[in-house]
Parts: C-alpha cells; structure tokens; sequence
C-alpha cells in the first residue's frame, strides 16, 4: 500500500481552497458592509498557490490595482461531508499563513456588471502561503495575533477573536455544500486594512508566535 501523501506538501495535491470573505467584524465595518448572517464563500484554483521562495506574487495582465489580504488558513487532514460543528476540528492537521491577493479593480468591474469576480481572486500566484504548522502548534486558532507589513509598514493586524465565524463553524458549513478533502485549504477571512501594493514592494506577515513569512510583488502576469 502506498505511503499517504505528507499533509505537509498539501498544495502540491490538495484539490480545492475554499475562501471565507467578510470574516472580520472590523473589516466589514472597514468596508461599510453589514455582518453577514452566514459565510459568504469563495472558491481559489489550486493554481493560485505560491509557496514562500518560490517567487513573487503577481496580479493578472492589465491588473492596476492589485490588494493584500492577510488570514489564516486550515489546512484539512480528513475528509467528510456534514461534519457537525462540534467534531469539526478533528478534521483539521494543521495551518498555513496565507495570502488571498485580490485584483481589486477586475472586482470592481465585476460586481458593477453584476458577474462572477473569478478573474480578481483565481490567478496564478494569487494565494502565497507560510510553511506547514502542525495543528499541535496552535491551542486556540481563535486566538492568534496576525499582523502583515508591507515595507515595513504595518497594513493589518488583528486577534482572530475577531472572526464572526469561527474555525468550527466554517468547517461545518462548508461541509454541508461540499465534500471537504485531505489536503483542501479553507482561508478563513481578512481583518481590516487591506491595501494596494506595487511592484518590487516587499510583504512580510506573521501569526505571532507560530510562523512568519516574506513575499515580493512583481509584475503583472
């Protein structure tokens, strides 16, 4: 019988990232949107993922306005469909530091025509991620400090007592549409912050405590 696939390497057969937008209270009063009353989702290729030192993130050809989303991703250990809430973490191996990069104006555009905003989330090097933290490294996912510069300037940072959803519930959830994987990622939410980037600018972003992490940006696709 063939060895399972290291969990550590997810992003090299894992099937699907699942994004939670709207996941931090202070992000959505940021936005002037009001708390939703259920996760709103999102779905990333896994064609999207930038391991660190593997390279720059670079938004799509054209992109003029390309944005950082710092979160904190769960990276799914079992499989399952309708996993109550309370067996939910059961299920997770362990966490990355991610990126959800987002070409903002490819959204914008997008929502004013009333369309999917695939091409603003689902581009190559459009999810850069930390190296792999056993789920035994972190005692309460809802209480990590997460913090992202960029140049050296602090843009975000949070608690992720923060999320309106909590890790559990989102499992749920998303179980409940969709069959969870070995190997899936789910990001959890951005905090408040967000901002535009440029070429050659330098991120870096940490959970405090448990794993940091460096990217660059460079040119568009």
């Amino acid at each position: 019988m063939a060895a399972p696939l290291k969990l550590s390497r997810f992003y090299e057969w894992g099937r699907k990232i699942v994004g939670v937008g709207r996941n931090y209270r202070a992000h959505c009063a940021e936005l002037g949107n009001p708390v939703p009353k259920e996760p709103v989702l999102f779905l990333k290729p896994t064609t999207c993922y930038l391991p660190e030192g593997k390279g720059p993130t670079r938004g799509p050809p054209g992109c003029t306005e390309l944005h950082h989303e710092v979160e904190l991703g769960v990276v799914i250990s079992g499989g399952g469909r309708n996993i109550p809430e309370d067996r939910a973490m059961d299920h997770v191996g362990g966490y990355v530091l991610a990126l959800d990069m987002t070409a903002r104006d490819y959204q914008a555009i997008a929502k004013e025509k009333g369309i999917p905003w695939t091409w603003a989330k689902c581009f190559d090097t459009a999810c850069p991620i930390s190296e792999f933290v056993p789920k035994e490294k972190v005692s309460d996912p809802q209480d990590l400090n997460m913090w992202l510069k960029v140049n050296g300037e602090v843009r975000q940072k949070t608690n992720t007592d923060d999320m309106i959803f909590t890790v559990p519930y989102i499992i749920s959830y998303i179980s409940k549409m969709m069959t969870l994987e070995r190997g899936d990622l789910i990001l959890t939410g951005t905090p408040m912050g967000v901002s535009g980037v440029q070429p050659n600018d330098e991120l870096e972003a940490e959970i405090e405590g448990v794993v940091a992490m460096k990217f660059t940006v460079g040119d568009t696709l």
